[in-house]
């Protein structure tokens, strides 16, 4: 194994997992409220961030894909380990990635519909 194959896998494992661990813990903390409304993490969308409760409806409702972006972006950053050659390990990485990105746009959908939900539920009770 070259110092290249390496450098690119310590990268990717690095990568990847890091942002599987940070998205796990965002995962966490925005639905427990432990992250409330801020401009640089969680679902930002404008309803979304319409109120404190609006942002943890939100979050609760999208936990469960944003713990799956997590786990997928923990896998392909471990897949950095596996002894293949490293054009298998970045293909594993990108496909990985793109799950990734599915799991936290849906989890996204999912949070801004409930909180768009709330808010017209509100507004119906007057």
């Amino acid at each position: 194994m070259t110092t290249e194959d390496l450098l690119g896998r310590a990268s990717i494992f690095l990568c990847m997992t890091g942002s599987g661990l940070l998205i796990l813990w965002m995962a966490s903390a925005t639905a427990s409220g432990r992250l409330k409304r801020n401009p640089f993490a969680g679902i930002r969308t404008p309803v979304v961030m319409d109120s404190e409760e609006t942002w943890r409806i939100a979050h609760v409702r999208a936990k469960r894909d944003n713990q799956r972006a997590g786990i997928a972006a923990l896998a392909a950053g471990l897949f950095a380990l596996v002894p293949v050659p490293i054009a298998v390990i970045a293909v594993g990485a990108l496909v990985g990635a793109v799950i990734m990105l599915a799991f936290v746009l849906h989890g996204a959908r999912v949070g801004g519909n409930a909180a768009r939900a709330h808010l017209a539920e509100q507004r119906r009770d007057g």
